[in-house]
């Protein structure tokens, strides 16, 4: 795998293939693939690339900031990363190098999830022709043509809500944003742990146009369903095209995220409140897979699902490359997951093939 030694990642995954009775994987260190321009695999190898997230070492790398906490440089992260993953040579791939590129460009995933009929939040930014944001001026612009009185702009190869800014319309044609962004008097932005409300425009309009230079997307900002009075949505792990996990997020802000204080709710309340409301808990299960299915040559995606109020529907929000980050949660009943984690779903998923390309496995070049 590549990945960054000693991290909860490396080390969860590990487990699970020696639970499965094999040696532990290989590990490449993402400090050697990006110094060193690749790695090489025997063809005999499969290979499971994981985040090259939480590393300082790897960020500075990538993003080229000395400190870790700035909002700024997704876009240079971006075009890092994916020079790195074509630095990836041979093996058998447990995900798609082109796949991931498109995960990890929020208007590109948004476009093909809308082209293949997968229920998504609109927006104006979608796909390779959408519309471009250079800043504020743009988002308000698009806002009054689109009708969006309430949207969320994110980052376009942004992760875990970085840069995320909730923004809704209020009266008097007055503005107010939520986000975990931290406006210094200077004009940088930092990630925090604490989501704050900004009530002034000049100072969403900063936060905004700071951001653009890395790329936009925009969506319209769904009502969500609620769980005890608190926002409610989904995160979805499918392995090998089937929904094997799920967790509630809840949250009193937009952002559902657990470490911005989101908490995990009752996942079988909300089978009974699917069911109660005349839907089935497996068409929502449905909808993540659908969406997966879009990215059919990687073995495992986390989908975040926004179910509508009332619990009958849902959209997808986004398609996570490596949303399997949930320790201790097991298997949904029926799944053919039950008792395993996500990272030993996935080791009994490539257990089940042989490695000859068929499924997401996928010789590299």
């Amino acid at each position: 795998m590549v990945g960054n030694p000693g991290s909860r990642r490396v080390a969860l995954f590990t487990d699970a293939v020696r639970a499965a009775g094999l040696p532990g994987p290989r590990v490449v260190p993402w400090t050697e693939v990006l110094r060193t321009g690749g790695a090489d695999f025997g063809s005999e190898e499969i290979v499971r690339v994981d985040s090259p997230g939480e590393d300082p070492e790897v960020d500075l790398l990538l993003r080229g900031a000395a400190d870790p906490t700035r909002v700024e440089g997704s876009a240079r992260w971006y075009a890092r990363f994916m020079t790195a993953l074509r630095g990836l040579r041979g093996g058998v791939r447990l995900d798609d190098p082109g796949e991931l590129a498109v995960m990890f460009d929020k208007r590109l995933c948004h476009g093909r999830l809308a082209a293949a009929g997968v229920p998504v939040p609109g927006s104006p930014t979608s796909g390779p022709r959408g519309a471009a944001v250079h800043g504020w001026d743009d988002v308000r612009a698009l806002m009054r043509g689109h009708r969006m009185s309430r949207l969320f702009v994110k980052p376009a190869h942004g992760s875990s809500a970085s840069g995320v800014v909730a923004v809704e319309s209020a009266g008097g044609g007055r503005i107010r944003a939520t986000t975990s962004v931290e406006l210094a008097d200077d004009g940088a932005l930092f990630n925090s742990l604490t989501v704050r409300r900004y009530e002034r425009e000049r100072d969403i309009a900063a936060i905004v146009d700071t951001l653009a230079p890395d790329g936009l997307h925009l969506e319209r900002w769904l009502p969500k369903a609620s769980q005890r009075g608190n926002a409610a949505d989904l995160r979805v792990v499918v392995v090998d095209g089937r929904a094997t996990h799920a967790v509630v997020r809840t949250s009193r802000s937009p952002l559902t995220n657990l470490h911005l204080g989101g908490r995990r709710g009752d996942l079988g309340e909300v089978r009974r409140a699917v069911e109660a409301a005349g839907a089935r808990w497996s068409d929502l299960l449905a909808v993540g897979e659908q969406a997966a299915a879009c990215f059919p040559r990687t073995l495992c995606v986390g989908v975040d699902l926004l179910p509508a109020v009332g619990w009958r529907s849902a959209a997808v929000g986004e398609v996570n490359a490596f949303g399997d980050l949930l320790p201790r949660l097991t298997g949904l009943p029926g799944s053919g997951a039950e008792g395993l984690d996500t990272y030993a779903a996935q080791v009994a998923a490539v257990l089940r093939r042989p490695p000859s390309g068929a499924g997401p496995l996928r010789t590299a070049g």
